[in-house]
C-alpha cells in the first residue's frame, strides 16, 4: 500500500477567509491549481468575483461570497450552502485580519473592539462554524493566520499582538478538543509580508517616500527582505495537506529568522 504523504488537494473543498487579495489571494490561487474548490469569502465582493473569474479562466474550481467574518450568521449560512453543494468542509483557512498601531494608551475603546471584533471573533466564527461539517466528516484541517507578534512584542502594537495572540492560544485548544475527530488545527506566525497592506501603509504615512520606506522595512527583516504571500501559502498548503497529517496544535514562525534574533 502506498503511504507516501501527498500535497494532492483534489477535490478538497477549502474556505478561505480575507481571500480577495494578498495572503488569501495567494492561498486561493495556489489551492484552485492543486484541485481544491475553493470558497473565496472577503468583505469587498467585488474582488472576490474578480479573483473567482480569473480561477475559473485558468481552469481551476471556486466560488466567491461577499461576508464579514464578524457577522456569525452570515458566515454560517455561507459555510451552509457550501457543505450542502458539496457535501464537504476540509479546509479552513482563517485569514481575514485587520492591523492596528498604538500603545495603550492611544489605543481607543473602538479600535480595540473593532480588532477583536475582526481579528477573535471572526477567527472563532470560522471554526464555530466549520467544525460541525468536518467532525460529520471526520476529518479536516484547520490553519489560522497569527502574527510573530503573539510570542513577540515591538513597539506599537498593542492590541494588534492581543489579538494575535488570542489567534494562536485559540489554535491550541481547537487542537486538544477535535484530536478525536481527527480534525487538526494549526497557526503560521508571518513577520511582514509584502502585502497590499503594506503599500496603503506607506502611502498613508509616508508619501513621496514610499521607495525609501519599503526599503528600510525590508532591511529590518533578518533576511534582507519582506516575506511574499506565495511564500506563507506555500506553508498554509503543506499544512491543509495529508503531508502535514503528523502536526496538530503548532504555531510555526515564517518570520526570515525574525524570532531567533529576538528570542
Amino acid at each position: 500500500m502506498d503511504r507516501s504523504p501527498t500535497f494532492d488537494l483534489a477535490r478538497r473543498v477549502a474556505v478561505v477567509t480575507g481571500g480577495a487579495r494578498g495572503i488569501g489571494e495567494a492561498v486561493c490561487r495556489r489551492f484552485a491549481n492543486s484541485g481544491a474548490v475553493v470558497a473565496i469569502l472577503d468583505i469587498d465582493g467585488p474582488a472576490a468575483q474578480r479573483l473567482q473569474a480569473e480561477i475559473a479562466a485558468s481552469g481551476g474550481a471556486s466560488e466567491a461570497h461577499r461576508c464579514d467574518v464578524a457577522d456569525f450568521e452570515r458566515l454560517q449560512s455561507v459555510l451552509e450552502g457550501l457543505y450542502r453543494r458539496h457535501g464537504a468542509m476540509d479546509i479552513l483557512i482563517n485569514n481575514a485580519a485587520i492591523s492596528h498601531i498604538g500603545t495603550a494608551e492611544s489605543t481607543t475603546e473602538a479600535d480595540f473592539d473593532e480588532i477583536y471584533r475582526v481579528n477573535v471573533k471572526g477567527v472563532f466564527n470560522g471554526m464555530k462554524a466549520a467544525l460541525p461539517y468536518m467532525r460529520q466528516r471526520g476529518s479536516g484541517s484547520i490553519i489560522n493566520l497569527a502574527s510573530v507578534v503573539s510570542d513577540q512584542a515591538v513597539p506599537e502594537r498593542f492590541a494588534y499582538s492581543m489579538s494575535k495572540g488570542a489567534v494562536s492560544a485559540m489554535t491550541r485548544s481547537v487542537a486538544v478538543d477535535y484530536l478525536r475527530d481527527a480534525i487538526r488545527c494549526n497557526c503560521i506566525a508571518p513577520a511582514r509580508i509584502h502585502t497590499p497592506f503594506v503599500d496603503g501603509y506607506l502611502r498613508r504615512h509616508y508619501p513621496g517616500r514610499e521607495a525609501e520606506m519599503f526599503e528600510q522595512l525590508s532591511r529590518a527583516q533578518p533576511v534582507g527582505r519582506m516575506g511574499t504571500p506565495e511564500e506563507v501559502a506555500a506553508l498554509v498548503h503543506y499544512l491543509a495537506s495529508d503531508a502535514a497529517g503528523f502536526i496538530t496544535g503548532a504555531t510555526l514562525p515564517l518570520d526570515g529568522g525574525f524570532l531567533t534574533l529576538n528570542p
